[in-house]
């Protein structure tokens, strides 16, 4: 190299410039990214990947998993006081007036477990599901409470559920990254949160990869003018350079993942355009997800696509889909969420079970909180309710057509079995083989671990 070209020159110049250095959502490998790391887990687990449906903005427990008779026979009442006082003080402004829910709830399945009629397809999934009824913390904001859900703070400054489960087991293939997140249908306030996908204190290597389904992996294309060996050739001249200013530095994680990053970026030119070309697969199957129709395709394909990684071994997929909060209508919000989603997961359950992935597959369906029993303002619409609400778990160990938890008889309060979000955490750590006691890293000076202040796996989950 010149000495009198700059680092960036020199970089641009390769073709390895700022859009292939940004991909920094990186398999978790040992320093030359040539051996996976990969970790024993600490018991024997129930699954080896993780699918997290994030139903971005609140969908509503009281219209979709968690039916309350009573609220047809209270609507336009008050709260109960006996319900009133187990609200959290900052949502006690909304004790008034009463909704029923706008759907139906009928039983499904061999386990009789009533889902809303928003959900026809997946309810034909229901002896799959293990529904936890009573999720539930403290905040009622968006932002706040998707980092809440997701990273177990409000503040946003520490590792995902994703960033953890890399770290703590590592990755099952050198050709694409363990971590990976697609966020869909960013409308309204509820725009994706970082920290969501983020890796806080762990080492930058650990964090998810943002992919956009329609695009695919960016900026990972071979230019036409250069041959697989030429740029063999400069990522090693590259690794040479970050090496040689990492020996002086000592320790480095940004610089460390960024060496990583290269190698990454140098397997996913072959493997990535593979993974997002859905033209190999039938039309038996893009119809069962629902990718020709409209209203849902977006949706759909980023099912099929979560499908396609985990099948390539990605370790842990996240899949946000933003647009549930309902503040204004409620039944005009939910029925389009539905229209968007319904058929697509039910298709990414059938096509799991299909090929024999769901036993191995976790798949988690949740929002950031709930939404109140009550009416807000004039508009049939719901506000925030994080106090007790509901997600539900399928496949990887956990117990399909059972019900864990329940809220007040109006699905205000979770008052049986209450799972607060570490709980939650711990819970799906444990599928794969993780203790969340025991899953440590040392940041400054103190063993932090994946619940905060502790947290402990809903074991009747796997029972």
């Amino acid at each position: 190299m010149n000495p009198g070209t700059s680092r960036r020159s020199f970089l641009m110049g390769t073709g390895l410039g700022a859009g292939t250095v940004a991909l920094s959502s990186l398999m978790a490998t040992e320093r030359h990214g040539a051996a996976t790391r990969r970790t024993l887990p600490h018991f024997t687990p129930t699954a080896r990947n993780v699918i997290f449906l994030f139903m971005s903005g609140g969908p509503s427990q009281v219209d979709t998993f968690d039916p309350k008779p009573d609220l047809a026979k209270l609507a336009g009442k008050d709260v109960p006081d006996s319900i009133a006082a187990r609200v959290p003080k900052i949502k006690r402004a909304g004790l008034k007036n009463l909704m029923a829910s706008p759907w139906e709830f009928r039983n499904h399945g061999q386990s009789g477990i009533p889902v809303s009629d928003l959900f026809p397809e997946v309810a034909r999934h229901v002896d799959d599901l293990c529904i936890l009824r009573s999720v539930n913390h403290n905040n009622p904001v968006h932002g706040p409470g998707e980092c809440v859900a997701l990273t177990g703070t409000s503040i946003g400054d520490r590792p995902s559920m994703g960033a953890w489960s890399v770290y703590g087991l590592g990755a099952e293939t050198q050709d694409l990254p363990s971590f990976i997140t697609m966020n869909l249908h960013s409308d309204g306030m509820q725009f994706p949160q970082a920290a969501g996908w983020g890796t806080g204190f762990l080492p930058s290597r650990f964090q998810g990869t943002v992919v956009d389904p329609s695009k695919g992996i960016q900026h990972v294309g071979m230019p036409k003018v250069m041959t697989d060996s030429a740029r063999r050739k400069q990522l090693d001249t590259i690794r040479w350079f970050n090496e040689r200013h990492l020996g002086g530095l000592k320790q480095h994680g940004e610089l460390e993942a960024r060496i990583r990053s290269y190698e990454m970026a140098f397997r996913l030119q072959s493997s990535a355009p593979e993974l997002f070309d859905l033209k190999g697969e039938s039309e038996t199957t893009h119809k069962l997800y629902g990718t020709d129709q409209s209203q849902c395709a977006s949706v759909a394909k980023a099912c099929m696509l979560s499908r396609r990684m985990v099948e390539r071994g990605v370790r842990f997929v996240q899949l946000r889909v933003g647009g549930w909060d309902a503040h204004g209508n409620i039944k005009a919000n939910h029925e389009k969420m539905a229209a968007r989603t319904d058929k697509p997961i039910a298709g990414l359950l059938t096509d799991l079970k299909q090929r024999g992935l769901l036993d191995s597959t976790l798949v988690v369906w949740g929002g950031e909180f709930g939404r109140t029993p009550t009416m807000e303002g004039r508009g049939n619409g719901r506000d925030h309710s994080p106090a007790g609400y509901t997600n539900w778990m399928a496949g990887g160990g956990a117990r399909g057509g059972t019900i864990i938890g329940q809220t007040d008889p109006i699905g205000y309060v979770a008052v049986e079995r209450p799972i607060s979000i570490h709980d939650f955490h711990a819970t799906v750590l444990h599928s794969l083989g993780l203790s969340s006691d025991q899953l440590t890293y040392n940041h400054h000076g103190r063993d932090e671990i994946p619940t905060v202040f502790g947290g402990s796996p809903v074991l009747e989950v796997f029972s």
